[in-house]
């Protein structure tokens, strides 16, 4: 029991994340890839139904590390252009004892900003969440009935994805020992 204790405190230890977080970016670069983390802040929640039986929970947040919103001109409005990060969907287990499927979404903090100050384009984001997920992850959401929870800025326990990109040059020779714990890239 003190073992897992221990090892339960080191895992929600900032100190002990933040040395992981290097020693991951250190061993992908050494693989050729640029690793970034994709810390959420939290925005709202959309709850909604998946498969119209499984409820689920769509975490709006932001990052800075996503590209920002732009708006094009175009005859009769704007053409909104909203990148986005989307971490896979993760169940977590409720007090109740209940599964509950989670999904985050990560914008730039800008967009949170708009919408925070348009109803309109609220929904443009909510809408670009709702479509994010079942575009990647292949679920069908009930549109219909996703509302955003009041008050609720996080559903779950947060997670950081990762950002890989090449880095210019490709990754270094790997030595020719057979002995590398990786696997190939």
């Amino acid at each position: 029991r003190a073992l897992f204790a221990e090892y339960a405190a080191e895992l929600t230890d900032p100190e002990q994340r933040r040395l992981y977080e290097q020693e991951v970016a250190a061993l992908e670069r050494e693989r050729g890839v640029e690793v970034r983390f994709v810390h959420p802040t939290p925005g709202f929640v959309l709850r909604t139904s998946q498969e119209s039986s499984r409820r689920c929970y769509i975490n709006v947040c932001s990052n800075a590390l996503m590209g920002e919103p732009r708006a094009r001109a175009e005859r009769g409005g704007h053409r909104w252009e909203l990148p986005y990060s989307l971490a896979p969907g993760r169940e977590e287990l409720r007090p109740a004892g209940r599964r509950r499927l989670l999904y985050d979404v990560v914008f730039h903090p800008a967009a949170l900003r708009l919408a925070a100050r348009s109803a309109r384009f609220r929904r443009l984001l909510c809408d670009t969440a709702l479509e994010a997920v079942e575009s990647r992850c292949g679920v069908r959401l009930d549109r219909n009935n996703a509302t955003v929870l009041r008050g609720v800025s996080y559903k779950g326990v947060p997670q950081a994805p990762v950002i890989r990109s090449p880095l210019p040059g490709g990754a270094p020779k790997p030595p020719d020992d057979g002995e590398s714990p990786l696997p190939p890239f």
